[in-house]
């Protein structure tokens, strides 16, 4: 009997989802990218353009077997897939069930700075020169501004960024 398919989250290197969701598909394993569309952060023009809903990630379906994930992680862009110290964890498939739907559907979704963010959740920087940066939120300071902790070979740097180039990390990417 073959082994069933779980979903698990995969993380990418920065900016790379889209390369590695279409070579994942390549190799024909299942996965999803789901993507939201919002207004184009350059100022110059004003374009609705899709970006990743979780920067930095997408989601495969595999078995247990190490055979079946390594083949995944061999992908060009790929960096592992979450999990803890027994092994990845896989996502229950209501979820990203629930994410197809939600993607698939035309109604707005607010995700990023339209969330408000409590002191230490964990967040992502998708704009500018530190994007693809992970962090934690630690307080707004003026509006449209935030202040956020960056962990650097254990040390810690703090950094001011606009609001609208961080978004917050779902808890099952955490």
């Amino acid at each position: 009997m073959k082994d069933p398919l779980n979903w698990f989250a995969l993380l990418t290197r920065s900016h790379f989802e889209r390369t590695v969701y279409t070579s994942i598909l390549k190799k024909k394993i299942p996965a999803f990218l789901p993507q939201i569309r919002r207004k184009s952060i350059r100022k110059d023009r004003q374009l609705m353009v899709e970006y990743p809903l979780f920067p930095g990630y997408i989601f495969v379906q595999s078995t247990f077997q190490a055979a079946d994930q390594l083949n995944i992680l061999k992908t060009t862009g790929a960096v592992r897939l979450l999990g803890n110290q027994a092994g990845p964890l896989p996502i229950p498939d209501i979820q990203v069930e629930s994410l197809k739907i939600l993607t698939s559907s035309q109604v707005d979704l607010i995700t990023g700075a339209s969330i408000s963010l409590k002191k230490g959740d964990p967040v992502m920087i998708i704009a500018g020169p530190l994007a693809g940066i992970r962090g934690e939120f630690i307080r707004q300071k003026g509006k449209g501004r935030v202040v956020i902790k960056i962990d650097l070979l254990s040390q810690y740097a703090g950094t001011e960024i606009e609001e609208d180039k961080i978004e917050k990390i779902p808890e099952l990417l955490v």
